[in-house]
């Protein structure tokens, strides 16, 4: 073939792939040409920092909904179940459905309800109205108590876990849930089970944190469902039913200056009820990931903690051999996510390390090329809230996720969205994650505004103590805050940071990129307003097989 024909060829070729949608141009390997030029990439970093202000014209923050808001109510009587919510599998073809029945309590004596006087039943099939398949489970209730004079206890409705198997991937199920023998089954709901390892992905990820019962929080969830997810993950936070007195009332707007009277930090858990059904809606169709956070802890008598937590929300902690539902990992298509927990034992000699190695070793980079990690507490953070607060936890794991080219990393805690250019150990390199704060779903406490770099608003090395683990703070020995505990510019690593409320949502499209996208509460769902985009590429052959631990 002669050199004009080639040159011909060629440029048909182009011309071609320059005419391919972006969907189809992504799975040849790369977005398209008209996206790449829109949106940047993070080979296109690391970035000079940008910061974004709180827009003047919005206030930081809006009241709780009262516990008698339509949204919270509940909608039908007992035995029916309410609260109903999915949970993914560690493997694509399972999947996790709860709820609650009957009624919970509180007063100065309450009686726990008896779990065995009704049914865990799912129903369900391939077709509406038509349940060829019948899964039984597991019921408990808890108590959260406070015996003390003026303090009132509270015990839940039963809680109900359900784990279906053997369903077919990317498949649409329906299903009702309850006790066909009292005949009180939900109505029909339907889910997609999540896709197949190997090349195929989630069609979105929505990613929340800190997320609460505000006016805020249902522009945020209002806002993730038009998004249309087809999984969740809710980086810790959820309720903020420790912001209430046991006698209910209205809700503490910060988390230090409630109760300042009590003998042990109340906790009113008719807001986890209220929660569960203000998020039914969206969570009984679409699996939602949690991971616990700090407003989760919810100690009472005896030491006793993460009541709540540990009974509402089931976890794949069994199936991936973690043993524990504040650490676990799962699979949905070529994606491999790990939950890590803060506030338990996270040191290298302890059991989160030595399991967290283990899943990272058997992690197949040709199966699931990319593996996300989340957690509550950020590692890197430049806002005056929080930080360095878990250095501890940093100096101890960053260089396990490091090794195992963790793509990227989700937190929350602080009530603001921060995204990082690529680091490790403070220092920009192309091969460590993308850390992204996401604490911004809307609760009471507010959204942060003060930078540690801004004049005065240096947290004093005293500050910011974690409520579990070692205080670790540091000065940086290197770079422009060398001998200091804080920049005085904008740090080199944060890319981009803005106080405003809003989520995330996360598209897979190929084995090397992923289209991050950050919305602000108040775009309108514009298209064209997204407060923060990205594709984030995957580098294999630069970044994974320099540790030796990598089989690709």
């Amino acid at each position: 073939m002669d050199s004009p024909t080639i040159a011909l060829l060629l440029l048909l070729l182009l011309a071609f792939a320059a005419s391919l949608p972006a969907t189809e141009a992504a799975a040849s390997g790369r977005p398209s040409e008209k996206a790449a030029r829109r949106i940047p990439t993070t080979l296109d970093g690391p970035f000079r920092p940008v910061t974004r202000r709180l827009d003047p014209s919005l206030r930081r923050g809006s009241d709780d909904l009262p516990i008698d808001h339509p949204r919270l109510a509940r909608k039908v009587r007992p035995p029916f179940p309410e609260q109903i919510a999915l949970a993914a599998s560690y493997s694509p073809s399972s999947i996790w459905v709860s709820w609650i029945t009957g009624y919970a309590q509180i007063g100065t004596n309450v009686t726990p309800a008896d779990p065995s006087t009704v049914a865990s039943e799912v129903w369900y099939g391939e077709e509406s109205g038509k349940y060829s398949f019948l899964e039984r489970g597991t019921a408990t209730v808890y108590s959260q108590l406070y015996p003390f004079k003026g303090l009132l206890n509270y015990t839940s409705g039963v809680i109900h876990h359900v784990r279906l198997q053997g369903l077919k991937t990317a498949t649409r199920y329906y299903y009702k849930c309850g006790d066909s023998s009292l005949m009180a089954l939900s109505k029909e709901h339907s889910f997609v089970t999540l896709p197949s390892c190997g090349p195929r992905y989630p069609h979105r990820i929505a990613v929340i944190g800190d997320l609460g019962l505000t006016s805020n929080s249902t522009t945020t969830i209002d806002h993730l469902s038009k998004n249309d997810p087809s999984m969740i993950l809710m980086v810790g936070d959820l309720s903020y039913a420790n912001q209430y007195l046991t006698t209910g009332g209205k809700g503490a707007p910060c988390f230090s200056c409630a109760f300042p009277d009590a003998p042990i930090r109340e906790t009113y858990q008719p807001r986890w009820d209220a929660w569960g059904r203000f998020m039914e809606p969206v969570i009984s169709r679409i699996p939602m990931m949690v991971i616990e956070g700090n407003h989760e802890i919810e100690p009472q008598v005896d030491g006793m903690t993460f009541k709540s937590y540990l009974a509402r929300f089931a976890v794949p902690s069994q199936e991936c051999g973690s043993n524990s539902n504040f650490y676990y990992s799962f699979n949905a298509g070529g994606v491999h996510f790990i939950m890590l927990g803060a506030y338990v034992d996270y040191n290298m000699t302890g059991a989160q390390y030595a399991w967290l190695r283990t899943d990272l070793h058997q992690v197949n980079r040709q199966v699931t090329p990319w593996v996300v990690a989340a957690w509550h507490p950020p590692w890197y953070n430049s806002y005056s809230s929080h930080y360095q607060e878990f250095e501890c936890m940093r100096q101890e794991m960053e260089g396990l996720l490091y090794d195992y080219g963790v793509d990227i990393v989700f937190s929350g805690h602080v009530h603001a969205y921060e995204r990082m250019n690529r680091v490790f150990n403070y220092t920009l390199d192309p091969c460590g994650p993308v850390y992204i704060t996401v604490g911004d779903g809307g609760n009471i406490e507010k959204v942060d505004v003060d930078f540690a770099d801004d004049i005065g608003k240096c947290p004093s090395e005293s500050d910011n103590i974690p409520e579990y683990g070692g205080v670790c703070h540091l000065n940086f020995t290197s770079g422009p805050a060398k001998g200091k505990f804080c920049w005085e510019t904008q740090p080199e690593w944060s890319a981009f940071r803005e106080s405003s409320f809003g989520h995330g949502i996360l598209e897979v499209i190929n084995s090397t990129y992923a289209l991050w996208t950050w919305h602000r509460n108040q775009d309108a769902y514009k298209e064209s307003r997204k407060g923060d985009q990205i594709y984030i590429v995957r580098q294999p052959g630069l970044c994974l097989m320099k540790s030796g631990k990598i089989s690709y």
